[in-house]
């Protein structure tokens, strides 16, 4: 029998068949981890589960990976610092060809056990923060799914983003993440992918034999990064690829020396610091040593990536020219921009291509995602720290911008405020690198993540290049995975659809489009009420579990969940709560729709107004709720510790998408799209992705109000002043006025009274007061429609059949298509 006969013949023998997970459950409880049904423990249960389940998808990635290097074809690698993929165990059952999810949940309750509770064993990684992780999540998912040939790649941090506790006064506190404080069954390590990451020393120029000019980058210190396996299985498809994570360890992790003659610090230092910079996302970057971190993280994780990129196509006995043919690199936002002098340092200096060869090479490589036209989010780095920690990486970088300045002065001769403008240095009294500058110039396509946000990037951040280079811009609006979002979230709502419609909308989420009628459905708009009406009980035990609070499931839950930042305005929420608060109190038998208000997120922990903003909405909760006259008519829940499982329960629940962002700040947003693929109405400006969905579900079945990203701008330029909208309304003055008395923050009145100044001052950059009657009346009309419950589910239906475009298959197709030119691999 031939070698592939013989692989073929193993293969059948040793997959996971329908009908076989009792056996191979049993089988991992007992040889792998030496329990019996007796004295096995729910996490015991998981554990073996999961080995068994990750068994066989580690069979479907060794297949990918040898139809991959046979076909010779183009890799996509996704370069991010953040990744939020949830939970694994429920995912790989649900991505197997066959009812995994429901045989296992027999087996297991044919033991006494509950598949929910196994599966809640597991902790989510804390990989990511917020949308630009779970995108990065979604994206690979995506990848599998359609059979492209993709690597992840980001770092493996030990504490993650923090753990978020309320404490006794309603305030945030960060306490560190414990995702691997168990065995993380999911992740392979790989003690033999290891690369040197270097840092300080000095660049030495040379010549080599043929007296042609190089470098040396010597006196380095040196670190290692371990590269660790999360696999990413396809949906119901034998394509498996990975996420590789990178773990920093040191060269010499334990001096003995330093050790015996009693220095016990020292002699352990090189490891620790080496750990540091895989300890933690996004370091507090309020001190010096926090920004340094950062600095010194970023280039961990490119350097390593690019190293094993290399290597990979090496390995593959493929020429170092070919790269750009055989790899396409996607910068996830600024943070990976470092990849860009990273890679010229690796073609020019280690294998010696001339530099001209080398910058075509990198730029056919790289594209760009930009997220966010915020200042703050737009990464600039001290020149100081590239001279200490990255001296060779600043010559190229120079060089970079030289030979790019005077593509500029050639263009435009004489326009030396256009060359300050679009340099990569930023001069002043202490001299900057503008990583976007750098992510721009060194790619050949950047793109936005929705139409409006790729509009303003054209128009104001990179007016200049986009001018100079207008074919490079373009756009791709941001989608999600339906597996995740509907498939595992909403079990009932799945089943409705493939009951109509067959699996197919699995992997083809426009296949909903075909159901449209079905919002004029009685039957269909029945069980669909039906459904929502059990998700909001699942979601109110998790707020009894989570809180202690009792909320009633036929109020409105209105929901807005997302990172907690002023221009997302949680503010301009809960100040139209306080005022629904001060008319219910005014008058006990107003005639009201009773609302559950519900918010979630982090906060940064450097961001004191953010954290701000979260004490109020938990002082406001807690005055609520011992008001017996408010709330029957309403409550605030702030849930603490958002991550994707509780998210996975929040979705479904939801009536109101809240999706509130001051006009042209939100660059894309997804929450919207799973809100409203899982039957949640949009009350939303027109910013980020609300457009879209405006133009999908139409005009009629969303609440649109406020300011335009055009009104905003015009209002900023005449001198936006607050008290022109305080004095002109009643409740808003009102409501502002009981915040700032106290009356829900008695012992912290001075902080609740510096948020209202904010809201008050003039130039307030956010627009809460501009835009807090036009939100008001939108909720109005929310009121008057959820009264009609017959025509608020017919809308909800729409909504939910209309966000088939909204895939993050389909953004993948369009990436694949048109920025990175891969296919997939059958």
């Amino acid at each position: 029998m031939n070698s592939t006969a013989t692989q073929s013949t193993s293969r059948r023998r040793t997959a996971l068949q329908p009908g076989m997970l009792r056996a191979a459950l049993l089988d991992r409880l007992t040889r792998a981890l030496g329990k019996d049904q007796q004295t096995a423990t729910l996490r015991d249960y998981y554990d073996a589960l999961s080995l068994a389940v990750r068994e066989e998808l580690t069979l479907r990635w060794l297949a990918t990976q040898q139809r991959v290097a046979r076909a010779r074809v183009k890799r996509v690698c996704y370069l991010s610092v953040e990744y939020l993929p949830g939970r694994s165990l429920l995912n790989a059952l649900s991505s197997l060809d066959g009812d995994f999810v429901q045989e296992a949940r027999d087996v297991l309750r044919e033991m006494g056990k509950d598949l929910d509770d196994v599966a809640a064993q597991e902790v989510d990684p804390g990989l990511g923060n917020g949308g630009l992780g779970r995108l990065a999540a979604c994206f690979l998912d995506s990848l599998a799914t359609l059979q492209y040939p993709a690597v992840g790649y980001g770092i493996r941090y030990d504490y993650g983003i923090f753990t978020q506790v309320i404490d006794a006064e309603g305030g945030q506190r960060e306490v560190a993440s414990s995702w691997l404080s168990l065995r993380n069954v999911w992740e392979t390590p790989r003690g033999n992918v290891r690369y040197t990451v270097r840092f300080g020393g000095r660049s030495v120029p040379t010549t080599d034999d043929d007296g042609r000019g190089r470098h040396s980058w010597v006196d380095t210190r040196n670190i290692y990064a371990i590269g660790f396996d999360q696999l990413i299985p396809g949906n119901r498809g034998p394509t498996v690829n990975h996420l590789r994570l990178w773990s920093g360890r040191g060269i010499m992790p334990f001096h003995i020396e330093a050790f015996n003659a009693g220095d016990y610090a020292a002699a352990v230092q090189e490891q620790i610091d080496a750990k540091n910079l895989s300890r933690v996302l996004y370091p507090d970057d309020s001190t010096p040593q926090g920004r340094e971190l950062r600095f010194k993280q970023q280039y961990f994780f490119v350097s390593a990536s690019l190293q094993d990129i290399l290597a990979t196509h090496m390995h593959e006995g493929r020429p170092l020219r070919t790269l750009p043919e055989s790899v396409a690199l996607q910068l996830n936002d600024t943070h990976p921009t470092l990849a860009i002098p990273e890679l010229m340092r690796l073609l020019v200096d280690e294998h010696e291509i001339p530099w001209v060869e080398a910058w075509q090479m990198t730029r056919k490589i790289f594209s760009y995602t930009n997220h966010t036209l915020l200042p703050e989010a737009l990464e600039t780095w001290f020149v100081s720290f590239f001279e200490r920690l990255l001296p060779r990486h600043l010559e190229i970088i120079y060089l970079i911008n030289k030979d790019f300045l005077a593509q500029v002065a050639q263009k435009y001769p004489g326009d030396v405020d256009r060359q300050q403008a679009m340099s990569i240095i930023a001069e002043g009294h202490e001299r900057r690198v503008r990583m976007s500058h750098l992510a721009v110039i060194g790619s050949h396509c950047v793109n936005g993540v929705a139409k409006l946000h790729s509009d303003l990037m054209r128009k104001t951040i990179f007016a200049p290049f986009a001018e100079m280079f207008p074919e490079r811009f373009t756009n791709v609006t941001n989608g999600i995975a339906s597996r995740r979002w509907l498939k595992q979230s909403n079990i009932g709502l799945s089943a409705l659809l493939t009951e109509h419609l067959g699996s197919a909308w699995e992997n083809d989420l426009e296949e909903i489009d075909r159901l449209s009628a079905a919002a004029d459905d009685p039957e269909f708009r029945r069980r669909f009420r039906l459904i929502k009406h059990f998700n909001k009980q699942r979601l109110a035990d998790e707020i009894l579990r989570r809180t202690g609070l009792s909320v009633d499931v036929d109020t409105l839950f209105d929901v807005q969940v997302k990172r907690i930042h002023e221009y997302k305005r949680q503010l301009l929420n809960l100040l139209y709560v306080v005022s629904r608060y001060d008319r219910i109190r005014d008058n006990p038998s107003l005639d009201i729709v009773p609302r559950t208000v519900i918010f979630a997120g982090k906060a940064a922990p450097g961001y004191a107004m953010a954290k701000a903003v979260i004490r109020l909405i938990n002082n406001v909760a807690t005055v609520i709720d011992q008001d017996p006259l408010v709330r029957s008519k309403l409550r605030v829940v702030f849930l603490p510790d958002y991550d994707v499982s509780l998210a996975q329960k929040i979705m479904p629940a939801a009536n109101l998408s809240e999706q509130i962002s001051t006009a042209g700040m939100e660059a894309s947003g997804t929450g919207n799209m799973k809100l409203a693929l899982n039957g949640a109405l949009t009350v939303g400006t027109l910013d980020g992705a609300n457009i879209e969905i405006r133009d999908r579900v139409g005009a009629d079945n969303i609440f649109i109000f406020g300011l335009t990203a055009g009104e905003v701008a015009a209002q900023r330029a005449r001198g936006y002043a607050p008290s022109e909208f305080i004095e002109a309304d009643a409740d808003l003055k009102r409501a502002l006025n009981l915040i700032a008395s106290g009356h829900f923050s008695r012992d912290r009145a001075e902080e609740a009274r510096g948020i209202v100044d904010r809201l008050r001052g003039d130039g307030e950059q956010f627009l809460v007061c501009a835009d807090f009657a036009a939100y008001a009346a939108a909720q109005e009309q929310v009121d008057t429609l959820f009264r009609q419950s017959d025509e608020w589910s017919r809308k909800a239906v729409i909504n939910c059949l209309s966000m088939g475009s909204f895939s993050s298959d389909r953004s993948i197709r369009e990436y694949a298509d048109r920025i990175w030119s891969i296919r997939p691999v059958i």
